[in-house]
């Protein structure tokens, strides 16, 4: 199977004032993000599931890319994919989607890098905002795969 990891677009530290929890993309993060899920849609990846971080910037990602897809119908959220995301919550979540080929995570970091870097047997792994890697995974029980890419988000969405 494969696993799919999009960090959430460009949200705004700065001029944010509410919760951490609830801070949103930046008009300049959702227009990018609608580019990348153009790119994403040209990938074809086949997504048989979408599930985000129920934090506001992840889930307005997901929703721009599943709106892309045509595929609200198979986004959830997920409160393991949040701030503490790892291997442990990746294999519960696989498991309990065992139909699933190929399901995208939508989160933060720096639990993204970290959770790839464990299911890839080591190594640095950077996740810019907005990037997208993939890993397969062969074997569900041990969840041990091969990092098959990463792309940063000026790949996804180039500048115009």
């Amino acid at each position: 199977m494969k696993c799919y990891f999009l960090r959430h677009g460009i949200a705004d530290r700065e001029e944010w004032s509410g919760p951490d929890f609830e801070r949103p993309l930046t008009a300049e993060g959702r227009e990018k993000m609608a580019r990348e899920a153009k790119a994403i849609e040209a990938l074809d990846l086949e997504l048989d599931l979408i599930v985000t971080s129920p934090l506001t910037r992840a889930k307005q990602t997901a929703q721009i890319v599943a709106d892309r897809l045509n595929a609200r119908d198979r986004l959830i959220v997920d409160e393991r994919v949040g701030l503490d995301f790892d291997a442990t919550d990746v294999a519960k979540i696989v498991r309990e989607h065992t139909d699933a080929e190929a399901i995208m995570f939508v989160g933060h970091e720096p639990s993204f890098s970290a959770t790839v870097s464990r299911l890839i047997g080591g190594g640095r792994v950077d996740f810019k905002k907005g990037a997208l890697a993939c890993v397969e995974v062969p074997n569900r029980i041990g969840l041990a795969g091969a990092l098959l890419w990463l792309l940063p988000p000026k790949v996804l969405a180039p500048r115009r």
